[in-house]
């Protein structure tokens, strides 16, 4: 299928599914992006946007009668 093909075909659709057209072909494109990423450059890349409190290992008030 040309590129004209398709876009004609998009253009055909109604307004509420091209607009999911476009949000597939966002996550398609950002999907090739992140494949062709080279694996170390991933690696390490969520640091800092995650954080657990300092309480994390503490027992839950929710479970303590089962744990008497």
């Amino acid at each position: 299928m040309s590129s004209i093909e398709l876009q004609n075909r998009i253009n055909a659709l109604p307004e509420n599914l091209r607009r999911e057209v476009e949000d597939f072909v966002s996550y398609l494109l950002e999907k090739s992006r992140k494949d062709k990423m080279p694996k170390a450059e991933l690696r390490g890349s969520l640091k800092g946007k995650i954080t657990i409190s300092e309480d994390f290992d503490q027992p839950l008030d929710d479970f303590k009668e089962y744990m008497e």
